[in-house]
């Protein structure tokens, strides 16, 4: 599979480590560490990270949804400007983009100049979800690779590939190596949400779901030794 441009989507949840909440400076460091390398082997990469180390609005009914959803479109800026600056330390040129103005802190998403950074060799976070409530970044992780043009989208989870069912609780469960979006979409099997999915299927997005937690999972993922499991499209 053609991998010169992909898109890497990040939990926030992965940024907080073992605290579970807000930022673990050696999680994201490391991470940081594994974009430098893939750069390094000539890949494009754009970044879309998640808000859930710091707001998961979904889990309180008392709130106002469209609230919720606007407080943890907030969060995943803070992500990607603390991911930013640890890019930078390794010397690495960045470009944060949003979907609504965030004073001098990013830079509103215009389609040519993302595609140009990334043709730079600047790693572009999207950050801001699609600046709508009711979407997910899930949502945004696919609109995003398929307005840049991303070949693939390497996600980044706590487990590392689909099951038949829950790993936790099940030792036999069983590991897909590879399967349809539309699979997913036919048996409601929850790996991203129904509607992104089938955005990823109108658009012909694959997707390649792998385990962050293992040691250069990143860098092995992108360069050649996937062992998640591959999500195709048509």
């Amino acid at each position: 599979m053609k991998t010169e441009r992909i898109l890497l989507k990040l939990s926030g949840e992965a940024l907080a480590g073992e605290k579970g909440t807000g930022f673990d400076e050696a999680t994201v460091s490391d991470v940081a560490r594994q974009i430098k390398e893939v750069m390094k082997k000539g890949k494009q990469v754009a970044i879309v990270i998640g808000g859930g180390n710091f707001w998961r609005g979904r889990t309180s009914d008392n709130m106002d949804r469209v609230k919720a959803d606007q407080i943890g479109m907030l969060a995943t800026v803070m992500n990607c400007i603390y991911v930013q600056d640890m890019l930078h330390s390794l010397g690495l040129p960045t470009k944060i983009m949003t979907p609504f103005i965030c004073g001098n802190m990013t830079e509103c998403f215009r389609r040519d100049e993302a595609i140009l950074a990334l043709e730079n060799h600047e790693v572009v976070l999207f950050a801001g979800g699609t600046g709508h409530p009711y979407f997910s970044t899930d949502m945004s992780t696919v609109l995003m690779a398929i307005q840049v043009k991303a070949d693939v989208i390497f996600s980044a989870k706590a487990i590392d590939g689909v099951y038949d069912c829950d790993p936790k609780t099940n030792p036999n469960a069983v590991k897909y190596t590879h399967m349809k979006m539309e699979q997913i979409v036919k048996n409601n099997l929850g790996v991203i949400d129904l509607a992104s999915a089938v955005l990823a299927i109108e658009n012909k997005m694959p997707m390649m779901l792998f385990g962050l937690n293992e040691k250069d999972s990143i860098i092995h993922a992108i360069t050649g030794e996937f062992n998640g499991t591959y999500i195709s499209v048509g």
